[in-house]
């Protein structure tokens, strides 16, 4: 899920914010403002009330916020490397590019969110407690209250042992240290998950019919959780179904190159035309990898600028596209095509270009092992979209 909202970087970080999470805030302050803060403390303000609302909104946010950069922080000490931070409608992603190399480090980064949340619920807590003391405003302790108990619950929830949740990561890392096989317990966790989420439906099905509207939020959650969980199970079985098999074993080789220094215009009406690939690794004059174009980038340039701009210029730059080595096992590489829009994975060897990765090279291999994509239309049913843990995006071939 990506941002559309850049807020900036907090310890090095990128922060945004997903247009859906204007629904948390609504319904915190609708909730507050309009509901619980006029009954349980009569007699103040209709400002009062809102601006109580608006204040618990936002420190929910920054609540969030801290939960998931706590996940960010721990994931770059433990040699994950993190693209970013999306808050959105159900709560908020932190977008890891890639995977921790044992369960230990998995299991750290994991459980640090719902600490943090629990951290945030004691503070609150603290501050509450203060305020009453010092006989402080009525609906300020309330809101520091409400502040408690949501992190509470965000902690508590959280810690459930099923994926995509954080306790489905903690489950999931149990059961890799003790099996020692990462991906059949993600399968596991995943499963789990789904259990989980076809529950919540359930529960929210049976709130709707007996109270009403309240139990929509519950099938929202519970649909979201057994589609990422379903996508999870896929995912992991895919990578089951690949032990064994190499980068080398998929890589298209030799690879046809691009010269950076040829327009824009002149390299659609040169190149690309008789070419039928549409993805180009780009090399510098050393013949080392120097970064990757697209014909979707190349289109993107205006018209009136491609006699002007330089194929080089309009490439991702090498450090941003994911690389492997041919020998290193297709499955453990596979979360690094998730870091890229273009979908391309490049081998390399001492810096040198030895071949490419596209998905339909993958999905040829997961094919002729009988196991389905993510996405695939079938009895198995589909998931609307990919994990937050990162998968391959499909698009054409080389």
């Amino acid at each position: 899920m990506k941002a559309t909202v850049p807020l900036g970087t907090v310890a090095g970080v990128r922060i945004g914010l997903h247009w859906s999470v204007v629904g948390i805030v609504v319904l915190v302050i609708i909730g507050l403002a309009g509901y619980q803060l006029p009954r349980a403390y009569p007699g103040h303000s209709p400002v009062g009330y809102v601006l109580g609302g608006v204040v618990a909104a936002v420190l929910l946010v920054v609540s969030l916020l801290a939960h998931e950069l706590s996940h960010a922080v721990v994931a770059r000490r433990n040699g994950v490397e993190v693209d970013g931070i999306t808050l959105w409608l159900l709560g908020g992603v932190a977008r890891l590019r890639g995977e921790a190399a044992t369960p230990g480090r998995e299991l750290r980064i994991a459980v640090v969110g719902p600490v943090a949340s629990l951290v945030m619920a004691v503070l609150f807590g603290v501050a509450a407690l203060a305020g009453g003391l010092l006989s402080g405003d009525a609906l300020g302790i309330a809101v520091l209250g409400y502040l408690t108990a949501l992190n509470l619950v965000i902690a508590v929830f959280n810690m459930v042992p099923a994926a995509p949740l954080d306790g489905g990561r903690v489950l999931r890392a149990v059961l890799w240290m003790w099996s020692g096989d990462r991906y059949r317990a993600a399968v596991w966790s995943a499963r789990a998950g789904r259990g989980l989420g076809f529950l919540l439906v359930a529960l929210g099905f049976v709130e709707l019919l007996a109270r009403g509207a309240g139990g929509l939020w519950w099938v929202l959650l519970g649909w979201f959780l057994a589609s990422v969980a379903g996508a999870e199970e896929q995912q992991a079985k895919v990578r089951i179904a690949l032990a064994g098999v190499r980068v080398r074993d998929v890589m298209s080789s030799p690879v046809e190159t691009a010269d950076g220094r040829l327009t824009v215009e002149r390299f659609l009406q040169d190149v690309a035309l008789q070419s039928r690939h549409s993805t180009f690794p780009l090399l510098d004059d050393a013949g080392r990898f120097a970064g990757l174009v697209t014909l979707g980038r190349l289109r993107g340039v205006p018209r009136q600028e491609r006699e002007h701009t330089t194929v080089g210029e309009v490439a991702r730059a090498a450090d941003r596209v994911p690389a492997a080595g041919a020998e290193e096992p297709l499955a453990e590489v596979l979360p690094r095509l998730s870091t890229t829009e273009d979908g391309r994975l490049v081998v390399l060897r001492d810096g040198e270009l030895v071949g490419i990765v596209s998905p339909s090279d993958i999905s040829r291999v997961v094919a002729d092992r009988g196991i389905g994509l993510p996405g695939d239309t079938g009895p198995g049913g589909s998931s609307p979209e990919p994990p937050p843990s990162g998968w391959w995006y499909p698009g054409q071939d080389r």
